[in-house]
């Protein structure tokens, strides 16, 4: 392809990437800034807040939120491998099963940490 026929992508592209920086700043120009000690105030469902909001949240539950998103990104591999698996070489079989093995693997390290991840 010729430099000229890319002329319509590189519009497009630009802009795409210009619509969402000039729809913040001019939303930050022409709004009204009405601050107030009610507005400021921190959004408790109607209550006034008490004590301390932060809390302190168990490693477990990042571990197996950690957990879920590898093993979904890892059924998602799976389902595109199963839809060609006929049209494989021998090869990619193999490098997928090494991925699977890998992740089991993984898998397995992380449930015998029993002090890590409470399943």
């Amino acid at each position: 392809m010729l430099a000229h026929e890319y002329i319509p992508i590189g519009i497009f592209a630009l802009i795409a990437l210009s619509f969402p920086v000039l729809t913040f700043f001019i939303g930050r120009f022409f709004r009204p800034h009405n601050d107030n000690a009610l507005k400021n105030s921190t959004y408790e469902c109607g209550e006034v807040p008490r004590g301390e909001a932060h809390i302190q949240f168990h490693f477990q539950y990042y571990m197996f939120a950690i957990l879920f998103v590898i093993f979904d990104l890892v059924v998602v591999f799976i389902v595109l491998w199963v839809q060609v698996y006929l049209d494989l070489e021998v090869s990619a079989k193999v490098v997928m099963l090494l991925f699977l093995l890998l992740t089991l693997l993984g898998l397995w390290y992380a449930f015998r940490k029993e002090d890590v991840i409470w399943i």
